[in-house]
This record gives structure tokens, sequence and C-alpha cells, in this order.
């Protein structure tokens, strides 16, 4: 009978000793989603694609799924249809993100951005900004998602597949990218400097000016060049690819001397929500490794 009070007893304070989890505490807000995990361990900001928005963030990046348990707080943006920033969009972003961040009491000593697509270029030239400009706001370390970061070499490659005619999307999108530069920045044999002030980075000269902040932080850059896949798809060698210029940038950040940047070449990880084989995917990111490198 003792023994059974004992353990009893035993059994109230273990559970009256354990620290209850507090809930993820959600917050919506005109264009952004806080997921606050508690404890936080690390933040993570999220640009989505160039035509996307929170919606298509959360079906797409898998990863995020129970991320908050791992102790990472998640924001996600809505600011889309952008492939490079005015000075005026920098100082707005990065206002924003401290107006968000510090109205709910977010710690911002472990903060990570990161962008698929038109959201890594975003990202790219955000956080080069923020830590040029010696902001309240200084990421520890960026991410990348199969971003277009070369400007000149995306308006060169829009003109190869609307030649090649090999993929009626590759096609369409060549077309809308050559007339959307054409009126914003102009042709890139006519202006170039236009494309090297606003592209997050350029092979053809190496150019730094985006990316010499980005030199101290961590910095993944992530791709999954299938070149079977986009051979047979779109008639696309590798240095058509995102990947290459990706490949490029870390290698011109190892040259500025960044140790703590990474290309990463993923492989059969690129599939949309709706199980599309697509290498251009949120989903060749992977969570375990993502979370260890926000908190290791």
């Amino acid at each position: 009978m003792k023994k059974g009070i004992l353990f009893l007893l035993t059994a109230i304070l273990f559970v009256a000793c354990t620290p209850k989890k507090e809930p993820v505490k959600v917050i919506t807000g005109k264009e952004y989603e806080l997921k606050i995990a508690s404890p936080q361990k690390a933040v993570l900001v999220l640009f989505p694609c160039y035509p996307c928005d929170i919606a298509n963030t959360k079906t797409e990046a898998k990863f995020l799924k129970d991320i908050e348990k791992q102790g990472i707080t998640t924001l996600l943006l809505n600011y889309n249809l952008k492939l490079f920033l005015s000075d005026a969009e920098k100082t707005e972003y990065a206002k924003t993100l401290n107006t968000i961040l510090n109205q709910h009491h977010v710690a911002t000593n472990n903060l990570y951005i990161g962008g698929f697509s038109g959201g890594g270029n975003v990202t790219m030239l955000l956080s080069n900004y923020l830590i040029k400009s010696k902001n309240a706001i200084q990421p520890k370390g960026i991410m990348v998602i199969d971003s277009p970061i070369d400007l000149e070499a995306l308006y060169n490659d829009s003109q190869k597949d609307v030649a090649r005619n090999a993929d009626t999307i590759a096609v369409a999108e060549g077309r809308y990218l050559m007339e959307l530069f054409e009126n914003t920045l102009g042709k890139p044999t006519d202006h170039f400097e236009n494309y090297k002030k606003a592209s997050p980075y350029l092979v053809s000269c190496k150019a730094t000016n985006n990316i010499a902040y980005l030199k101290d932080i961590k910095t993944r850059f992530y791709s999954e060049p299938d070149l079977e896949w986009q051979k047979q798809q779109k008639s696309r060698t590798y240095e058509d690819l995102n990947a290459y210029k990706l490949e490029q940038a870390s290698k011109t950040l190892r040259e500025l001397g960044s140790t703590q940047t990474e290309y990463i070449a993923t492989q059969n990880r690129g599939y949309r929500a709706n199980g599309e084989r697509h290498p251009h995917s949120w989903n060749i990111v992977e969570q375990g490794s993502l979370v260890k490198w926000m908190t290791e």
C-alpha cells in the first residue's frame, strides 16, 4: 500500500515539475504570418517566389511542417513580383521587418532570411543592405533556393528559351521577362550598369556590389541541377541554369574571404506539392539539415 502511494506521489511530482510547452503563437497581419516558437532557438524569415504568396509558400515548402516544434519562429511574407529592389524598397522592407518583430517582441539575435526563386534575389539584396547599413536586424545567415540571381544572364537565357521553342511555358516566361527587363532596366547590351546595380550577382564580371557584406555570415545556395530533366523538358544546358550562377556566386564569396558559404546541389528532391516532378521547387530544402544549420 505504501509503495503504491509513493509511486502515485512520484508520478504527480514528475508531472508537476515537467515544464509545459507553450502552444505556438500565430499572428497574421496584412502582408505576413508570424509563428512564434517557444522556446525560440532561431527566426526564419521567408520571401515567396515571384508570382507567389504566403499561401503558396505554406503549401509548397514542406520543410515548414512543424518546424516551430524544433524551436524555429517563422515569418512568412507576401512581398512578391520582385527580381530586384530599389533603394527605397530596401529601406521599406527593412523598416517593415523591424516593425513586425519589435511589435511582437521577437528576439532577433539568431535570425536567418531566405527565399525561393525571385524571393532569393530579395533575400540577398535586403540582407546585404541590412548589414551594410548597420540595421538593428543583422542576419546570421541566408538561404537562396534556386534563384535567378544574375539578371543579365536571365535576360540572355530568356532569349535562348524563346529561340529554342522547346517548351511553351519557358517561351511564355522568356517573353515576359524580356519585356519586363526592357521596360525597367533596358537591354543589358545597352544598359549594363543597370543590371550590375540591380542583380544580386553577375557572372560576367564577378560583381560583388550586392554580396560583399554577405561574406561574414552563413550563406546557403540550394539548387537541383537535374541535367537530364532540363535537357528533355527545356533543352537547357548547365550554364543556362540558376544552379550555375549560384555556384559561381558561392565561389566568389569564398574568394572574398567567406568560410561559411555552401553551394548545395540536391538530387531527386524537386517535387511540387501536387507530386509533379520539378527541380525548381521549395522542397529541395530538407528540414533536419536546415534546423541544424540555424541552431548549431
